[in-house]
C-alpha cells in the first residue's frame, strides 16, 4: 500500500488501496489475467495506445490549428474521446460481461492514446505565449466542461438505451 493510501486509511479508519479504472484488481478475472500474463496485458494496452495516438495524430494533420487560433482538433478529440469513454464504461461495467483484456485495450489503450492531456496543456501554453491568455483560459475551461459533459451525457444516454424493459 502506498503512503498516501495508508494516510487516507488512517483518516477514515480503514485501509485504502489505489485502483486503476482499467485494471481493477478487485475483479477476479482481471486480477487473474494480470497475474497470469502481465506481458499480454501490457501488449494489449500498448497496441491500443498506438492505434489511438495514430488516430489523434492523423486528425491533427488533417485539421491543423493556426499558431494563435483555438485548438479545435484537440478539443474535439478530447470531448469525443470522453464521450466514447462514457459509452464504453457503461457497456463494459454495467451492461455486458466482456473478456478481461477488452477494457484495458479499448479504455486505457485506444481511448487513452486518443485523448490527450499533454497536447491540451501544450496548446494552452502556446496560446499564452502568443499573447492570447483569454483564449487559453477559454480553451482550458471549455475542454474541461466539454469533456466532463460529454462523458456524463454519453454514459446517461447509453444507460437509457441499454436499460432492459422491466
Amino acid at each position: 500500500m502506498t503512503d498516501v493510501g495508508k494516510a487516507v486509511g488512517k483518516a477514515v479508519g480503514k485501509a485504502v488501496e489505489p485502483t486503476d479504472p482499467d485494471v481493477d484488481l478487485h475483479v477476479p478475472a482481471q486480477r487473474e489475467e494480470l497475474r497470469r500474463a502481465p506481458a499480454r496485458l501490457l501488449a494489449v494496452i500498448a497496441a491500443g495506445g498506438a492505434i489511438g495516438a495514430c488516430a489523434r495524430y492523423g486528425l491533427g494533420l488533417a485539421w491543423p490549428t493556426p499558431a494563435d487560433g483555438f485548438p479545435w482538433t484537440t478539443w474535439v478529440v478530447n470531448v469525443c474521446g470522453c464521450a466514447a469513454i462514457g459509452v464504453l464504461m457503461v457497456l463494459i461495467v454495467e451492461a455486458r460481461t466482456v473478456p478481461p483484456l477488452v477494457r484495458p485495450f479499448l479504455g486505457t489503450g485506444i481511448l487513452g492514446g486518443f485523448t490527450t492531456f499533454s497536447t491540451y496543456a501544450v496548446d494552452a501554453q502556446r496560446l499564452m505565449d502568443a499573447g492570447r491568455a483569454d483564449l487559453a483560459l477559454a480553451y482550458l475551461a471549455g475542454t474541461m466542461l466539454g469533456a466532463l459533459g460529454a462523458v456524463w451525457v454519453a454514459a446517461a444516454a447509453t444507460r437509457r438505451l441499454t436499460r432492459r424493459p422491466g
